[in-house]
């Protein structure tokens, strides 16, 4: 499947679905956090500080892996290991606002940045999985007052 991703995976991409991003820090731990993901074709972007942990770890090791929810089903999924195969300077914004744009609706309003860096990952395993359980939340505390 290596470099071509199924059109279930890109839909949940090109969605305004946040993905979990894990690298590998330096003494081979895990470390995964919440971004924002784009698309360019077959490869998928990540955008960050060029001083960031993320950022240290990718140029030290491009292995990565991300999943994907959807937002409003988040049983609905698609799972992704693939390897950062170019870093591009983002110091104008550019990427960066064409994703503020899917997830805030404007560009970026942070625009300040010592350096900002767009990765292009390219996929070597997507997959898509839709899971027949349903997202229904148990009522909390504060939803019954």
């Amino acid at each position: 499947m290596k470099g071509r991703l199924p059109d279930d995976v890109k839909r949940l991409i090109d969605a305004p679905n946040f993905a979990c991003l894990a690298t590998l820090m330096e003494d081979g731990w895990p470390k995964a956090e919440p971004v924002w993901i784009a698309r360019e074709g077959e490869r998928l972007i990540i955008a960050t500080d060029r001083k960031s942990i993320k950022s240290t770890n990718i140029d030290r090791d491009p292995r990565v892996a991300l999943s994907v929810t959807d937002y409003a089903d988040p049983y609905e999924q698609a799972l992704i290991r693939g390897r950062v195969v170019e870093a591009r300077e983002d110091n104008d914004l550019v990427i960066l606002d064409a994703m503020a744009l899917k997830y805030l609706g404007t560009p970026f309003p942070r625009r300040r940045w010592s350096s900002r860096v767009a990765y292009f990952v390219e996929p070597i395993v997507a997959r898509y999985y839709q899971s027949p359980l349903r997202h229904r939340p148990a009522q909390t505390h504060e939803d019954a007052s």
